[in-house]
C-alpha cells in the first residue's frame, strides 16, 4: 500500500485527506488497524490520510472505487469522520462493527444488520431533535442481505440497533435492562445512529452491519468482556468483504 506525504493545506482538517481523491462509496469502522484488514480484500489500495483514530484509504472492489475510513469510538469521535466524508461527496456509506447481541439467539460471531438505531448515542441529540429517526436505508440494507448470502449467510440476523454513549456504567443504572426487558433490540453499539442521523441530513444512503463479539443476556459483568477470539475474528472477515460486496452492488 503507498503511503501519503500531508503537506497540502486543502486536505480536511482532521482526515486529512484530498475531498477529489474520495470515492462516493465508503466504509467506516472503528479500529484504524481494522482498515488494514479491508486492505487485504481490494486492489490498487493507497493511504489517503492518517491522523489520530481517523485512517482512510481507497482502492478497488468489483471494479468500483471504495473509501474506507476509521472512526475511533463514540458518536462523538465519529461525528467528524461522516462530517468529512460527506463534504467529500460521499452518497453511500455502511458501518461495520462489533456489538453486544441483545437476543438470546445471536451467538459469538454472528452477523447483524441494522435497520434502524436508538439514539443513545450522546452526539445525535445536538444534530437534530430527538423525534428525528435513525433509519438505514432501504436499499443498502438490501444490499447488505443480498451479499450476505453470497457469502454463504442466507438468513443474517437484522434489527434495531441501540447506540449508547459509554461502554463501562457508573453508579446510575445502565438503560441495558430496560431495552432488554422490550425484546426488541437486536445489538448494542457506540456509533450507529449518530451516522444514520448525520447520513439523513446530508441526503446519504447509509447502512450498517455488525459482528457479535458477546451476549448482553448471559454477560452481565463488562470487565468479563473479551472480544479476542477466534470466533469473532472470522465473523468480522466476513463482515468487511459481506460490506465491501453491498457497496460495489449498489448503483452509481
Amino acid at each position: 500500500m503507498q503511503n501519503i506525504t500531508m503537506n497540502s493545506d486543502d486536505r480536511t482538517p482532521t482526515l486529512r485527506v484530498l475531498p477529489e481523491e474520495v470515492a462516493n462509496r465508503a466504509l467506516v469502522v472503528g479500529d484504524p488497524n481494522r482498515v488494514l484488514d479491508v486492505d487485504e480484500y481490494m486492489q490498487n489500495v493507497r493511504e489517503l490520510g492518517f491522523f489520530r483514530e481517523y485512517r482512510t484509504i481507497i482502492g478497488e472492489y468489483n471494479g468500483k472505487q471504495i473509501t474506507i475510513s476509521s472512526h475511533g469510538v463514540g458518536g462523538s469521535g465519529a461525528n467528524i469522520c461522516f462530517h468529512e466524508l460527506f463534504r467529500c461527496g460521499v452518497r453511500y456509506i455502511i458501518r461495520s462493527g462489533t456489538c453486544g447481541a441483545m437476543q438470546k439467539e445471536i451467538r459469538d460471531g454472528d452477523l447483524i444488520i441494522g435497520t434502524a438505531a436508538i439514539r443513545e448515542d450522546g452526539a445525535s441529540e445536538h444534530l437534530a431533535p430527538m423525534s428525528y429517526p435513525a433509519v438505514a436505508d432501504r436499499g443498502v440494507s438490501a444490499a447488505l442481505a443480498a451479499s450476505a448470502a453470497v457469502f454463504g449467510i442466507p438468513c443474517p440476523h437484522e434489527g434495531l440497533v441501540l447506540t449508547q454513549a459509554y461502554f463501562y456504567p457508573g453508579i446510575l443504572s445502565s438503560e441495558i435492562d430496560f431495552w432488554l426487558k422490550t425484546g426488541l433490540v437486536s445489538c448494542v453499539e457506540m456509533e450507529y445512529a449518530t451516522m444514520l442521523v448525520m447520513a439523513g441530513l446530508n441526503g446519504v444512503k447509509a447502512g450498517g452491519i455488525f459482528t457479535s463479539d458477546g451476549n448482553m443476556t448471559e454477560e452481565a459483568d463488562p470487565d468479563a468482556y473479551n472480544p479476542h477470539r477466534e470466533v469473532v475474528e472470522e465473523g468480522k472477515k466476513r463482515m468487511l468483504q459481506i460490506a465491501l460486496h453491498a457497496l460495489a452492488s449498489l448503483p452509481d
